[in-house]
């Protein structure tokens, strides 16, 4: 734990030093990129790989992750801050705390066909409103009242270990197996408790709507044993090993207020009352080294940070890295609510890089203009149609396919928007299924994932753990660097320098505002954008 304070407060007075070592000249002689064909010509595939080599050497020195609270993510925002001084910048580091929780629950079929479940995916500890018991139980898995095939009864009619007579006969010690209905969890809970249960497993009930996970809440006041949750698949795939089936329940967690960081670097040249804003968020989930989530859009908008230090642009432009996106947009959100209304005002628009290199990809644009119809009205700030704009020339001029992405604030730009800050950004996919129609737009494999290491250990460079045949089918369309689709990284990466610099010589076509000064290439209205970008 000493060991950890001492390297956060490293990177939290970094900044302080920051003006100290710029007036050694900078590391980087990044040629003349003033202007959008030169800027996108300067952000290369390979730069941007090697920022990504970075970020896994860090994830390996430091447990395999680059969460946040941890020394991995620590040592992340080390990086960018010294790249970005090395470029010439003088960049902010912005702390604030959160709520760190650290997940080691566990559940478990012993016998017969072992099988371990994930923490997250397949189960949840409970989260009683007071308390959550931590705990170990071993024990025969004793289905009270459950009704298999899940679903066959109406929703919300089942009412497993609702009553204790349901628990007439039950062997103390045995894993109490029940299932979601007419109670609530911690009545469930507490039943099972009194029956002589060593753990509990509570699965949902089965009925569309009723198969995922939920966290169990209520009053459960007097509860001591491990109680979980599971899906109705886990459910069914457990009972159908009973009786016999053997089960271990596990509730253990850390949880405590820690730092997390955002990193901000602005240009030294543009208009400050027009910034252009964009930012991907830099950390990983825990456990993974997030290397396509989300080291692809750092690192993208790194390399574009970098080689603009060359640029003259008309618009300040902001980079920002947040901390603490896995937990909840954490980083993003502590940043937006510390502005003021002025600070607000001054932001032309935000753009987000958030996924844009998956192996399976598909070219996503936040659908800025809800053609899609996906978004309630008024939800989107006026001036994101035209980003969308943007994006959608950039991949017209590349001859390339593109199709929308939901606009709905569930990454770093969500804060923004909720200001009225116009945004737009860019996702290749996540956990999404890729249908036949993109797989024949975009090759690869229809039916699997566009991410299929999305939030799990596997979301790294060099390929382990990776589903080999899948993976082995990608490569048969695709270059791959472990879990990243290099044609999509480097399409993207121009992509992300393109719209960037696009808008730093011109948001009139967003925001109205005409910033003085010469446009270097970045035209003068929404026809011209396709003349903006290099082929």
């Amino acid at each position: 734990m000493q060991h950890r304070n001492r390297r956060i407060w490293g990177v939290a007075t970094i900044a302080a030093l920051a003006a100290a070592t710029i007036a050694a000249a900078p590391a980087y002689a990044a040629p003349n990129t003033n202007s959008v064909k030169k800027l996108t010509k300067a952000v290369t595939a390979e730069a941007v790989l090697e920022h990504l080599d970075a970020l896994q050497d860090i994830a390996d020195a430091n447990g395999g992750d680059r969460a946040a609270g941890r020394d991995g993510y620590a040592a992340s925002v080390d990086y960018v801050v010294g790249e970005l001084q090395a470029a010439g910048y003088t960049p902010e580091v912005q702390e604030f705390d959160f709520q760190y929780t650290e997940e080691n629950s566990e559940l478990a079929r012993i016998t017969p066909l072992p099988t371990n479940y994930v923490q997250g995916d397949d189960f949840l500890r409970n989260a009683f409103d007071s308390g959550t018991p931590k705990g170990t139980a071993t024990g025969a898995l004793v289905p009270v009242d459950v009704n298999i095939p899940a679903g066959a009864l109406p929703p919300n009619s089942n009412s497993s270990g609702c009553d204790p007579a349901d628990f007439i006969g039950f062997p103390v010690g045995a894993i109490a197996f029940m299932q979601r209905g007419t109670c609530g969890f911690a009545v469930k809970a507490l039943n099972a408790q009194a029956a002589g249960a060593s753990g509990a497993v509570i699965m949902n009930e089965g009925q569309p709507g009723r198969t995922g996970l939920l966290n169990m809440i209520g009053d459960a006041t007097g509860l001591t044993i491990p109680v979980v949750f599971t899906t109705s698949a886990v459910g069914e795939d457990l009972y159908s090993t009973t009786p016999g089936t053997i089960v271990t329940v596990t509730v253990d967690f850390e949880a405590e207020v820690r730092s997390a960081y955002n990193v901000i670097a602005q240009t030294a040249i543009g208009d400050d009352g027009n910034v252009v804003m964009a930012g991907a968020h830099l950390d990983s989930v825990q456990d993974g080294a997030g290397i396509n989530d989300n080291g692809s859009g750092s690192a993208a908008l790194l390399e574009t940070a970098i080689q603009m230090q060359k640029t003259k642009p008309n618009s300040a432009v902001r980079f920002a890295w947040w901390g603490a996106e896995e937990e909840g947009l954490l980083g993003s959100e502590y940043y937006v609510d510390q502005l003021t209304e002025e600070e607000i005002a001054d932001i032309a628009l935000y753009l987000n890089f958030d996924m844009i290199g998956s192996p399976n990809f598909m070219f996503g644009v936040y659908d800025g203009d809800n053609s899609g119809g996906t978004a309630p009205d008024g939800f989107i700030p006026e001036g994101s149609a035209e980003i969308e704009d943007v994006f959608e020339s950039f991949y017209d001029s590349r001859g390339l396919p593109y199709q929308d992405s939901e606009f709905s604030g569930r990454s770093d730009y969500g804060p923004f928007i909720a200001v009225g800050i116009p945004a737009g950004g860019l996702f290749t996919g996540a956990e999404g299924v890729k249908t036949v129609d993109e797989a024949a737009l975009y090759g690869g494999v229809a039916g699997a994932s566009y991410d299929p290491c999305y939030h799990e250990p596997c979301d790294n460079l060099r390929g382990d753990g990776q589903d080999v045949a899948l993976y082995d089918a990608l490569r048969a369309d695709y270059e791959l660097v472990g879990n990243v689709n290099v044609f999509a990284l480097d399409v993207n990466a121009d992509a992300v320098a393109a719209a960037v610099a696009t808008f730093a010589f011109d948001t009139s076509t967003v925001n109205g505002v005409r910033v003085p000064g010469k446009s270097h290439g970045a035209g003068k209205s929404g026809d011209a954008f396709a003349d903006r970008f290099p082929s």
